[in-house]
């Protein structure tokens, strides 16, 4: 594992106790200019995800309708009945967003299938990056706001949905993820990079967790645009088990 990595991992906890774990759920308020852009205002304002630790699941109660849940893993997506019975379902749903571009309209499906993997990345973070088929190498350092923070470039496997294949995390002295920055690239051909940023860190049942996010997209040279949250996301009463 590489040293930087190691260091991030144990001041969110550390794999052992990662290891000891197999889910997490918390209460999500999200928000921002994304939803209403692409007509699914209000679905995601107040909602529970629990995601499972060492696969790719993610759940998320309500989904549009109080009776409704969304079911997400890599390579299907499906929108059910609190008793199982599948009322929406999509197979390879990354097909889908095919001929998309930044302001096309999003059924359903394609929000449950980005909210879920999404979802699944930030509440697994950073411990995901320690299973295999992850490749890792540190960056130049990045300066902001008057701090220097140390770059980790990481390529995906390709098995994991996830926002683009390569994708960087830059860590302050504390070893703690400040920024995150990938390409959205279900909004299509030429996507601006995304600045996911990460405030309030708290310790739940051992494990260090990012309480509230605030996603901007950038310029050609990733200065974001802080006029527009892109994506608000606030963590309430997060559990693992």
């Amino acid at each position: 594992m590489h040293e930087l990595l190691e260091q991030v991992i144990a001041a969110h906890g550390g794999m052992q106790r990662w290891n000891e774990l197999t889910s997490v759920s918390a209460r999500v308020r999200g928000g921002g200019a994304l939803w209403g852009l692409k007509g699914q205002e209000g679905v995601l304002d107040d909602v529970v995800t629990q995601a499972e630790l060492h696969r790719q699941v993610a759940r998320t109660t309500p989904f549009g309708r109080p009776d409704l849940r969304s079911v997400v893993t890599s390579d299907r997506v499906v929108i059910e009945t609190g008793t199982g019975e599948v009322v929406e379902e999509r197979d390879r749903p990354r097909d889908s967003f095919a001929g998309h571009e930044i302001a096309t309209p999003w059924d359903r499906l394609h929000l449950a299938y980005f909210n879920g993997y999404a979802m699944w990345n930030y509440l697994t973070e950073p411990f995901l990056l320690a299973a295999p088929g992850y490749r890792i190498e540190e960056l130049a350092p990045h300066h902001e706001d008057g701090e220097v923070w140390r770059a980790l470039r990481v390529v995906f496997p390709d098995e994991v949905a996830t926002h683009s294949r390569e994708q960087t995390y830059y860590v302050d002295a504390e070893g703690h993820v400040r920024r995150h920055d990938y390409v959205p690239e279900v909004f299509g051909p030429g996507a601006p990079v995304a600045a996911n940023y990460s405030f309030d860190p708290r310790g739940y049942d051992g494990i260090l967790v990012a309480t509230r996010r605030l996603v901007y997209l950038t310029d050609a040279e990733r200065r974001p645009d802080k006029s527009t949250v892109i994506v608000s996301i606030d963590l309430q009463d997060v559990r693992f088990q």
